[in-house]
């Protein structure tokens, strides 16, 4: 499940090694830049203890490795299946050349 604007997360070494320290992130986009598989681009503010804004960033983190605020893993509480469809591959590769192929 991608987050959307205005979620909040917590990210840890879970989501990236760069992340020795946890911070608070307030997500802006989720970028569909092409990435690995299960990796993502998230624009944003980093948040300091009171919620407030410190700084705009742009994160580089494994989906899989993202929490909630409340430091458990993430999950929208919109009534969404977070395990509902796989993500879009969009890797280039050969998977997806062969079904740019005409026949």
């Amino acid at each position: 499940m991608l987050p959307r604007s205005g979620d909040v997360l917590r990210i840890t070494r879970a989501a990236s090694v760069q992340f020795i320290e946890p911070l608070y992130f307030r997500v802006i986009r989720v970028h569909d830049w092409p990435t690995y598989r299960g990796w993502i681009w998230l624009d944003g503010y980093e948040l300091d203890a009171a919620g407030d804004a410190v700084e705009r960033r742009s994160i580089f983190v494994q989906l899989a490795g993202l929490q909630g605020a409340n430091g458990g893993p993430f999950a929208r509480t919109d009534g969404q299946n977070p395990r509902r469809g796989p993500a879009a591959d969009t890797r280039p590769g050969p998977r997806n050349r062969a079904r740019q192929s005409v026949r």
